[in-house]
């Protein structure tokens, strides 16, 4: 299973980026997609989660200005987010949970490579 995700860049603070990322290979169905961040850390801190029931949540920071959405059919998910602020500036990682086969109720959380986001002010 591979995630590609896409869509990042440099935009002016106020400014708006909309991130992909598609699931490919072995899958049978996917649960919950969704967003991270890398914090100045190193650690991993979740921007937007989207079940694939259509519960989404969202880290605080991004609330009413970030907002995730899926395409089941393409196994896409994507992150329209708009009023970009310079404490957005990240890397920003794509993950899904994957069951790859009929038979197996075990899902697998797979992640993408990350895409850089920067905002100037």
């Amino acid at each position: 299973v591979q995630l590609q995700a896409s869509g990042g860049g440099l935009v002016q603070a106020g400014g708006s980026l909309r991130l992909s990322c598609a699931a490919s290979g072995s899958i049978f169905d996917i649960d919950a997609m969704g967003w991270y961040l890398r914090s100045p850390g190193g650690q991993r801190e979740l921007v937007a989660r989207s079940t694939n029931g259509g519960v989404t949540s969202y880290a605080d920071s991004v609330k009413g200005r970030f907002a995730i959405s899926r395409d089941n059919a393409k196994n896409t998910v994507y992150l329209q987010m708009n009023s970009l602020k310079p404490e957005d500036t990240a890397v920003y990682y794509c993950n899904a949970d994957v069951r790859t086969t009929r038979n197996s109720q075990i899902f697998y959380r797979y992640w993408g490579q990350g895409t850089q986001v920067t905002v100037s002010s």
